[in-house]
C-alpha cells in the first residue's frame, strides 16, 4: 500500500514531527498495527541499519530515524491492545566487567528497538555471572556484549563459559562487539556472532533467531 511506503519512507528521513498524522491516518484507513509496524516501520529501520553499516548515513541521521519511530509507536501504543508478535525477539545489552563504556551499545540498543526487538540494557562493568542469571531471569534469547579495551574482551570469553556451565550455550546465543573486537576473536572465544557496528547488530540478531 502507497501510506506503508510512505511511512517507511518518513523514517528514513526521520521526520518525526510529520509520524502522528501519518500513522493516523494508515489507522484510519483500517491498517492494523502488526502490518505498520513489520511492513513499514521494522522494514525502515533495518534499511536505516544497513545504510549505517555502509556508512552512508552516520549517528545523527540514525537518532532522528529512532526518534521517527518512536513517533510511531506513541500513536500505535492505544491500538496494541491484544495484539500480538509485536516483539521480535528479546535481547540482554551490557558492557562486560572492567569497561565503562557505552556509546556502542547505546546506540545498538536504539537501533533493535527501532527494528522492533525487546532490549535489556543491564548496564556496564557487567560481571559474566550477572549477564547470565539476567538473561535467565529476562528469558532472554541473545546476549550482547560490548567491549571497548582490549583489557576487558577476555570478559566476553568468561561470559560464554558462565553460559556453558549454566548448560545455556546454544540456547542463549551470544553476540559480541565493540572497537578492539574482531570477526577472529569472536570464532576464538566461541560467540555465536559478531557485529561490526550498531547497524549489522541488527541484521546479526535477525540471523541468529532464525538460526
Amino acid at each position: 500500500m502507497e501510506i506503508l511506503t510512505e511511512i517507511a519512507l518518513t523514517v528514513r528521513r526521520g521526520a518525526y514531527s510529520e509520524m502522528p498524522a501519518l500513522i493516523q491516518r494508515a489507522l484510519d484507513l483500517g491498517l492494523k498495527p502488526n502490518e505498520i509496524l513489520n511492513k513499514a516501520l521494522f522494514v525502515a529501520m533495518e534499511e536505516v541499519g544497513v545504510l549505517f553499516r555502509e556508512e552512508d548515513i552516520f549517528v545523527p541521521e540514525v537518532l532522528l530515524s529512532a526518534r521517527a519511530m518512536q513517533a510511531a509507536i506513541d500513536v500505535l501504543a492505544p491500538h496494541m491492545v491484544g495484539e500480538t508478535n509485536i516483539k521480535r525477539g528479546k535481547v540482554l545489552l551490557g558492557t562486560v566487567k572492567g569497561d565503562v563504556h557505552n556509546l556502542g551499545k547505546n546506540l545498538v540498543n536504539i537501533m533493535l528497538r527501532g527494528a522492533g526487538y525487546d532490549v535489556i540494557d543491564i548496564g556496564e562493568n557487567i560481571a559474566a555471572q550477572v549477564f547470565v542469571e539476567r538473561a535467565v531471569q529476562e528469558d532472554a534469547q541473545i546476549i550482547g556484549m560490548s567491549a571497548l579495551l582490549t583489557t576487558t574482551m577476555g570478559q566476553m570469553a568468561e561470559v560464554i563459559k558462565a553460559l556453558e556451565k549454566a548448560g545455556l550455550k546454544g540456547k542463549v546465543k551470544s553476540l559480541v562487539g565493540g572497537a578492539c573486537v574482531t570477526q577472529g576473536f569472536a570464532d576464538k572465544i566461541g560467540a555465536d556472532g559478531f557485529a561490526e557496528n550498531a547497524g549489522q547488530a541488527v541484521s546479526k540478531v535477525r540471523e541468529l533467531l532464525d538460526r
